[in-house]
């Protein structure tokens, strides 16, 4: 109850002064947890928040000891907050340790709705072997069972599933947008991509391909990238996919029939480097979230830095949005990969930091707590 009236509160404040100015950000916002680098750990990235029955946060993210790359050897590794997000534990939990011929990364936890939690993450073999598995937990993350390979040997090929992207529907199923890229017997890799889906009706046990995976074309008819997608689940029935593309926009696709296939993909009107965004809606209610590099007003050749990041609202299904506010403006920062969490009263956003030097893009990452209700 009291969450709710957080929530309820902190819409009514939105609704009251709306984000008229680019650049104006929220009365109370502060990083709270730096994941710095350091000799021998030369990247912290693609994590996600799941809130414990206890109310602590439990934080999961890709921490690099091999090298700073996609391919480099990574754990994944624990952070916890006592207080809902606003200090968290300075020792690192491993996880999952390394696995796979190259590593593993990119974790989406999620709360199922018989109580466990799972988390998903990328098990990385090769070039030509990239795929999710998800493993499962009725202790709280005090254990995790051994990994359910969500996509089997005979459909096997370089999957990308983002951080903090698997959803579960109201009406159980979950939900796995997925971008893929090159398979064992194709000559050369794919890049551009095509995107759809992997689901589950049974919890995770088992898991099925959606039909009419969608590559991505420009208003000329010209192959753009289709990379990296997220869903989220609309009021009426429907599931939105938004995709980075290398248009200079966010492009969408929707499902009629839960993820099962997906329309082609078209503009979602909104300017943005190549880059991954973040949508979620807020807990009880009709406003759409999203976090992203916000380039409206720059000509589409130019943009290409992930800066500044960005959120704005959508109150009618994503078919529009608020003017943007900025969380981070340093010209020549770097970020992206932003997992999303509403801890009462608050909105805790994990995410990249890092800077425009060579081999510095995508190395530390940012806990940043933003108190929607300061706006009252």
């Amino acid at each position: 109850m009291i969450r709710r009236f957080c929530l309820v509160a902190m819409l009514a404040a939105w609704r009251m002064f709306g984000f008229a100015t680019d650049g104006v950000e929220p009365g109370d916002t502060e990083v709270v947890l730096t994941l710095a680098v350091s000799q021998g750990n030369p990247r912290n990235t693609e994590g996600d928040f799941a809130v414990l029955k206890d109310g602590r946060v439990l934080l999961v993210y890709t921490r690099f000891t091999g090298g700073g790359s996609d391919h480099d050897q990574a754990d994944l590794v624990s952070r916890v907050s006592d207080d809902g997000g606003k200090t968290w534990s300075m020792e690192d939990r491993v996880v999952v340790a390394n696995r796979g011929g190259l590593n593993v990364m990119s974790v989406s936890l999620n709360r199922l709705q018989d109580g466990r939690l799972a988390l998903f993450y990328l098990e990385k073999n090769s070039l030509t072997d990239c795929r999710p598995v998800v493993r499962f937990s009725a202790d709280e993350a005090t254990t995790w069972s051994e990994p359910v390979t969500m996509i089997p040997e005979e459909d096997c090929g370089y999957f990308v599933l983002n951080n903090d992207r698997v959803v579960q529907l109201s009406d159980g199923r979950l939900l796995a947008p997925l971008a893929l890229h090159h398979r064992p017997d194709w000559e050369k890799p794919d890049w551009s991509g095509e995107v759809g889906a992997y689901f589950s009706d049974d919890a995770g046990a088992t898991w099925r391909r959606s039909q009419e995976w969608q590559k991505a074309y420009d208003a000329a008819g010209n192959r753009i990238a289709a990379q990296e997608p997220g869903v989220v689940e609309l009021k009426d029935g429907r599931v939105l996919m938004y995709l980075r593309t290398s248009a200079g926009e966010l492009y969408q696709c929707h499902s009629q029939d839960r993820g099962m296939s997906w329309s082609a993909p078209v503009t979602m009107g909104v300017a943005s480097p190549q880059s991954p965004a973040s949508i979620e809606r807020i807990p009880d209610s009709d406003t759409l979230v999203m976090v992203w590099n916000d380039h409206t007003g720059m000509p589409p050749a130019e943009r290409k830095a992930r800066t500044p990041l960005s959120l704005a609202l959508s109150r009618d299904e994503g078919r529009t949005w608020t003017p943007s506010f900025t969380l981070e403006s340093d010209p020549r920062g770097w970020y992206c990969y932003t997992a999303m969490e509403f801890v009462g009263d608050d909105l805790l956003l994990a995410y990249v930091a890092g800077d425009q030097s060579p081999g510095k893009h995508l190395s530390a990452s940012r806990v940043r707590r933003v108190s929607l209700s300061a706006l009252r």
